[in-house]
């Protein structure tokens, strides 16, 4: 039998020299390449044929195209996945908005509860990795990133009743619960594409999610035993040794692209 080795398929044109090729004159040309080197050699190595689809897809793509056809890693993914992730991905920067104002209102001279900027301020970045991973995981996929406005969130997390940081908590935990719900879609989506890699990134993300939201109900349950005197003080000088565990594990942008 002769070696692989002793085949001659006859060379393409260089990219540069022959004209962007519609999809359907790339797949004929990948068969005429095939049935060429047959008729030399005799013999020819044949894939099944969703491989050559596969070759004829990454031949006709277009490069800096930003239509989803013209990527060269997409496969099995459906278009409502890319949908469903550009949701995400603007959702968490709505969440790294809404932290960032409630770090900006608790650093005020006239509030002083650094504890409380240092966390909401931590929490933003931490949102804001989220996003990034989620971007990153849109590459991967041969997705497009569509980014989209951000509503401005309020100045001002003074209440009347409750004091300002069990109401600013307050509206954390609403924030991750909600987060976990939208994330539970995601996955929906996931296993309705019949995608099981999607599955199991988004349930990484569950994971990471429900620990979130058991961490900021105690959270919750803490302040509203303490009230609004110098129970909050005292919370406070914990939240700012929190911050600084949470700023020391969240990764750098250079990490998450890596």
């Amino acid at each position: 039998m002769a070696s692989a080795s002793r085949l001659s398929v006859p060379a393409a044109a260089p990219r540069s020299a022959r004209p962007i090729a519609t999809r359907a004159q790339a797949q004929q040309e990948v068969k005429e390449q095939y049935e060429t080197a047959e008729n030399q050699t005799g013999m020819v190595f044949k894939p099944m044929k969703e491989g050559k689809e596969q070759l004829a897809q990454v031949a006709s793509a277009h490069l800096t195209s930003s239509s989803t056809e013209d990527s060269l890693a997409r496969l099995n993914f459906a278009a409502e996945s890319e949908v469903g992730i550009n949701e995400q991905i603007n959702h968490e920067y709505s969440m790294s908005y809404q932290y960032h104002a409630m770090s900006n209102f608790f650093n005020r001279d006239n509030v002083g509860l650094q504890g409380f900027a240092s966390f909401y301020r931590v929490s933003s970045l931490e949102e804001r990795a989220h996003a990034q991973q989620l971007m990153d995981y849109q590459a991967k996929r041969g997705g497009r990133v569509k980014l989209a406005a951000l509503a401005a969130p309020p100045p001002d997390y003074n209440h009347e009743e409750k004091g300002d940081a069990l109401y600013s908590m307050e509206i954390a935990l609403a924030l991750e619960k909600l987060n976990f719900q939208m994330l539970y879609s995601l996955h929906d989506t996931a296993e309705a594409a019949n995608d099981s890699q999607f599955q199991d990134f988004v349930e990484e993300m569950l994971s990471e999610q429900a620990d979130a939201v058991k961490e900021i109900s105690d959270f919750v349950a803490r302040l509203r035993r303490v009230g609004k005197g110098l129970g909050v003080y005292e919370f406070d000088k914990f939240l700012a040794e929190k911050a600084a565990e949470m700023y020391a594990g969240i990764p750098s942008p250079i990490e998450t692209a890596a």
